[in-house]
């Protein structure tokens, strides 16, 4: 942001990158849901579907920590803009770090696992997982408005 509060050129486009981004995300976790929601009886083939959806899910996800984390990035631009915020950017900081974990070894089973006893727990878990995902989005648009009077919108 320029002096004054008025927001400069680059950021400006920096923003736009974060709100492509957003869309980004959230069809890759419309597809873990999607791939969720097929018939587990399929066995197999239902796993391969989830695994396919996390992997890309894992791709977006690290690259969204990329952007926002970055020197630079959004978060450090929302602590130097906005102080107050400090605390609301620690805590998806933390999420940031507990949800790749999360990500991953739900991959990973999927991968290396060989036979997973109970497949409707496995499912139950990751789609509580994506729910916390949405709402991480959620609270990254609050932030972002609440810093820059910028909407990200709600559906990229």
């Amino acid at each position: 942001m320029a002096a004054g509060g008025a927001m400069d050129a680059d950021f400006a486009a920096y923003l736009e990158r974060v709100r492509g981004h957003r869309a980004e995300l959230r069809d890759s976790v419309a597809a873990v849901d999607e791939a969720l929601a097929s018939p587990i009886a399929r066995g197999g083939a239902w796993r391969e579907r989830v695994r396919a959806a996390l992997a890309e899910l894992s791709h977006d996800f690290r690259d969204h920590v990329d952007l926002t984390e970055r020197p630079g990035g959004l978060y450090a631009s929302v602590r130097r803009d906005s102080p107050r915020l400090a605390g609301r950017v620690q805590r998806l900081l933390r999420e940031h770090e507990r949800y790749g974990e999360d990500i991953d070894a739900y991959l990973a089973v999927l991968e290396h696992a060989g036979t997973m006893a109970d497949l409707p727990v496995f499912r139950e878990e990751v789609t509580t997982l994506m729910g916390q995902l949405v709402r991480h989005r959620q609270k990254g648009a609050d932030l972002v408005y609440e810093a820059y009077d910028v909407d990200l919108g709600g559906s990229g």
